[in-house]
């Protein structure tokens, strides 16, 4: 089968891209003949596709009126993608596109060619963009799901994508336009949901039921972690929807259970300025770490946090955690209650409540070692019960590519 994967970034950018790397080079194994189309950019994974990849803008920075106009309209309509598009399905002729995150950078126009020549079409859906301009459905320190109903607008009024006027106005014009035009609707033949979360919060938002299609993200199939390091483990970016701020003030009244917060972000040096002046110096910023060193922290961690204050689809953070043989303490929000059976391999506490995450914590540093095994046990199984590993997480993907 030939299958070109499509995805704005095409370096190992965050969550999606480490996946679709990883599905690629496993579809090439198993014996497709899998190619790309992406964005260039110096930090880019080889790829034998590169000559069709397009030019990558900056929204971000400003590089002058004429060519602040230009990305603008490529925002919206980007005809370099679009004449790549057609390029790739004219020379390379695949079977199916799969279509990953292309908002903002190679947007809706490389659609059309896809859906003019009939091609097989599946997107997985990596976050929220289908129906929120700004793909979290979280602004302002809080969720948002003011544009629902197509009031897209909201995303202006609530400066939902930037602290600048043409961002938001840019999101707020893309979002009206592909939903009149009905864009991804029109060309995606299946949306892949990594959960059951954004399946029905997508048919929520008034998509059609019968488009979706559950296929869980794989749980690697881990050696069982010894635990014993005494701490508790979260990992991600340490941006204001990932809550870290507020778990450190919850830690805080539990100073015998240590935390280590692992990732980078812009919240950084206000997370420090937190714990030296709440006292906390049992949580602890262990930067971004990966390889070999990540490994050590996931088996020597004895549970992970999981507290955004943002919806999370099916976070790999957890997936990892629980294949692992982790407990959970997490917040009942988006795909996170879908990963933690309360009481069992963990704690669901109910979002943004700090008391009951206080509470939750002194619970489990007060269980006995024995009601510990007994959790880690669970998360373990669930991990191979729930999730498929890499070959069966194959298998599903290729029948949604011929059903």
């Amino acid at each position: 089968m030939r299958i070109l994967h499509v995805n704005k970034f095409f370096d190992l950018n965050g969550g999606a891209e480490v996946y679709m790397h990883e599905l690629m080079k496993r579809q090439e194994k198993a014996g497709h003949d899998v190619h790309a189309l992406s964005t260039r950019d110096q930090k880019n994974l080889p790829s034998q596709d590169r000559s069709r990849f397009v030019a990558r803008r900056d929204l971000s920075k400003s590089a002058g009126i004429q060519n602040d106009v230009g990305i603008a309209m490529n925002y919206l309509w980007n005809r370099e993608a679009k004449s790549a598009m057609e390029l790739a399905l004219d020379e390379i002729r695949p079977d199916v596109v799969h279509l990953h995150n292309i908002y903002h950078h190679l947007s809706t126009s490389i659609l059309e060619p896809i859906r003019e020549r009939g091609v097989r079409c599946v997107q997985t859906l990596h976050d929220l963009k289908l129906a929120c301009p700004n793909y979290r459905m979280y602004t302002e320190g809080s969720l948002c799901e003011r544009c629902k109903g197509g009031k897209y607008l909201e995303a202006v009024k609530h400066k939902c994508i930037s602290a600048s006027f043409l961002p938001n106005m840019l999101a707020a014009l893309e979002m009206g336009m592909t939903k009149s035009k009905q864009s991804y609707e029109r060309t995606v033949h299946r949306f892949i949901c990594p959960s059951e979360f954004m399946s029905k919060k997508m048919v929520e938002w008034g998509e059609s039921a019968s488009k979706f299609e559950i296929v869980r993200m794989p749980a690697p199939r881990f050696e069982k972690a010894p635990r014993g390091g005494g701490y508790a483990l979260a990992i991600g970016r340490l941006a204001e929807d990932k809550g870290f701020d507020e778990l450190i003030r919850a830690s805080a009244e539990v100073p015998h259970l240590p935390i280590k917060i692992a990732g980078r972000g812009p919240m950084e040096s206000s997370l420090r300025a937190l714990i030296q002046n709440l006292g906390a110096h049992h949580v602890e910023l262990v930067g971004f770490v990966r390889g070999d060193e990540l490994v050590e922290l996931h088996r020597n961690a004895d549970v992970y946090l999981a507290t955004p204050r943002g919806y999370e689809n099916a976070p790999l953070t957890v997936t990892d955690a629980i294949a692992y043989g982790l407990p959970v303490i997490g917040y009942e929000i988006g795909g996170i209650p879908e990963m933690v059976d309360h009481g069992e391999n963990g704690f669901l506490v109910p979002h943004g409540d700090r008391d009951a995450l206080v509470r939750s914590l002194k619970i489990f540093a007060s269980l006995t070692a024995e009601e510990h095994d007994r959790m880690a046990t669970a998360s373990y199984e669930l991990s191979r019960t729930k999730f498929p590993d890499w070959d069966e997480h194959l298998s599903l993907i290729e029948k949604v590519y011929r059903d």
